[in-house]
Parts: C-alpha cells; sequence; structure tokens
C-alpha cells in the first residue's frame, strides 16, 4: 500500500484551515489503497490558526504539524514539509483553497498513467486576481525562462504531486534561499503538466503583497541565471564604447574645428549621469549575488521549529 502526505504551509489563515482541513479529509477518505495524512506547517502564524489546526491534529492523529519558531516564509515552511516527509507520494498545496483539493485524486491517476515523478499544475485561469498580478506573474515566467539555463514550466505554482525520489533529491539540496518550483523542474526525472482552473481565495487576504512578489521573483532570477552579470558586462562594453566615440569626437572636433570643447555642460552632464547609471547598476547587480553569497556561507538553518505534533 502507498502512502501519500498533503503538505500544507500556514500563515494566518484563521479563517479558512478548517474548511481546507475537511475538504482534503473528503478527498482523501474517498482514495483506496492508499495510506494518506495531512501535515500542517505553521509559519509563525500571529493569529488562531495554531490553535485550530492544534485542536484538529488532538481529534485526527492522521493530521501531523510542524510549529515554527518565528514566519520563515512560504518557501521555508515547504521545504520543512518535504524534509519531514516519509511517505510515498506527497501533495504541496497551499492553504486558501485557491489551488481544489479535490483534483488531488486527478493527480494520482496522471501520475500512475504517465509513470511520472511530478505531476505539475498549470493554471489556465487566475480567478480573484488582479489584472496586474496575472499580467506580471506571465510575463515573470517567460522572463526567468529566457534568463535561466533550465527551462521552468509556465503559469505553474507549488501546487504538485511528487513523488520519495524527487523528495529525497530534494532534500539533497542544500542551498537556503530556495524557489521549490524551480528547483524540482531542475531535479528532473519525468514531469508532467495537469492543466486546472484556479479559484479565488475562500477567504482571508494574500501573503503575497508587491513587495514579497519583488523579492521572491528577484530570488529566482538570481538563483538560477547568470545572465544579470552578463548583462552587467554588456553594459560595462557599451560605455567603454560610448566613452571611446565621445573623446574621438571632441578629440577631431578640437583638431578640426567642428565643436567646442570648452563648452557643453550638457553633455557632460549626460556622460557623467550615463557612466554613474552603469556603474552603480553593474555594482547593484554584483551586490545581490554578493547578498546571495553571504546568506549562503553563514550556513543558518532555513527554519527552526519550536515543537512538532503527531510526528
Amino acid at each position: 500500500m502507498k502512502s501519500l502526505s498533503i503538505i500544507v504551509p500556514c500563515y494566518n489563515e484563521e479563517a479558512v484551515v478548517e474548511v481546507t482541513y475537511n475538504r482534503i479529509t473528503a478527498v482523501l477518505r474517498q482514495l483506496t489503497g492508499i495510506e494518506s495524512s495531512i501535515l500542517f506547517i505553521n509559519d509563525g502564524s500571529s493569529d488562531r490558526t495554531p490553535e485550530l489546526i492544534s485542536g484538529i491534529a488532538a481529534l485526527d492523529k492522521n493530521v501531523k504539524i510542524i510549529h515554527f519558531s518565528r514566519n520563515f516564509g512560504h518557501q521555508a515552511a515547504v521545504t520543512a514539509g518535504i524534509n519531514h516527509c516519509k511517505t510515498d507520494l506527497a501533495v504541496i498545496i497551499d492553504a486558501d483553497l485557491q489551488d481544489p483539493p479535490e483534483l488531488i485524486p486527478d493527480l494520482l491517476q496522471k501520475m500512475e498513467n504517465e509513470q511520472a515523478n511530478v505531476v505539475y499544475c498549470v493554471r489556465k485561469t487566475r480567478v480573484g486576481e488582479s489584472k496586474f498580478k496575472r499580467w506580471s506573474a506571465k510575463k515573470f515566467y517567460r522572463t526567468l525562462n529566457r534568463m535561466s539555463e533550465v527551462k521552468f514550466p509556465l503559469d505553474t505554482g507549488d501546487f504538485r504531486l511528487i513523488d520519495a525520489r524527487i523528495m529525497k533529491e530534494f532534500n539533497c539540496l542544500k542551498e537556503r534561499g530556495k524557489y521549490i518550483r524551480g528547483l524540482i523542474s531542475w531535479v528532473g526525472f519525468k514531469q508532467v503538466p495537469f492543466y486546472y482552473e484556479r479559484e479565488a481565495r475562500y477567504a482571508g487576504e494574500t501573503k503575497y503583497p508587491l513587495r514579497k512578489m519583488l523579492s521572491f521573483a528577484s530570488k529566482a532570477l538570481l538563483y538560477f541565471s547568470k545572465k544579470p552579470l552578463l548583462l552587467s558586462v554588456s553594459l560595462g562594453f557599451l560605455a567603454v564604447l560610448v566613452g571611446i566615440l565621445l573623446a574621438l569626437w571632441y578629440v577631431f572636433g578640437k583638431i578640426f574645428g567642428y565643436t567646442n570643447a570648452e563648452s557643453g555642460f550638457t553633455s557632460i552632464m549626460i556622460i557623467v549621469i550615463f557612466f554613474g547609471g552603469i556603474q552603480l547598476l553593474t555594482i547593484g547587480v554584483l551586490g545581490q549575488y554578493i547578498g546571495i553569497l553571504f546568506d549562503e556561507v553563514k550556513e543558518r538553518p532555513e527554519y527552526i521549529i519550536e515543537h512538532t505534533t503527531n510526528l
């Protein structure tokens, strides 16, 4: 008999977590030949989420909980779920019910039919999200694919079914700033898409405002691509070329009298701003990569567990 764990990261989801449990449980009861459990990761919630899931776990021993000492972020919560998952299969799903738990049997059937290691879910629509978020998400995934050495599935999130082989290889990856959907793609093996309609949040507010979205996008790009460094080099060459051309223009202009090199405050300011801007941009890109190295060499844990339940 195969075993299945549903990994559910939670951060301030008091308005929905009980409904999430009920819907997942209803789906798991329909599965035959599979021993299933639910693993909630409480990512330092400051509302009643810890109390609610603890109450659920007290009544249902198939519900396991990892409580973080503070909020470490969604990707750290998913990482903890995979690290502590000892089952043959695992589904990663958020607690907000935008990804319907009712699709789990279809994901299992798809994996069996395709003999795949990963079934990743591709969003055909994104109900309940602003036009800007839909547009920015679309552009982000396509830009990341163009910039990265690894090709990622478009329009996907962390909602997916993975097997024990993927979890084993994932747990060998030691970087701390994880972009999980990218890392699972990087691992390889057979990965197949499953197309679905993404629903609106059942309740509560998004945990990814614009600031977090930009941070998440930059982390994904910098961890999977060195092309920003190549772009900096290209800008450096462009700046040198412009500098040489301007130098030749002023030198020959002085000799042949078609320009006055002593005057031209505007042109001088433009040159200073242009070169200064390129230098700052290049230093900024280098600083981002150095910052990543700084975080990695400290070797701090991605998360700290305060206590667990039923594990």
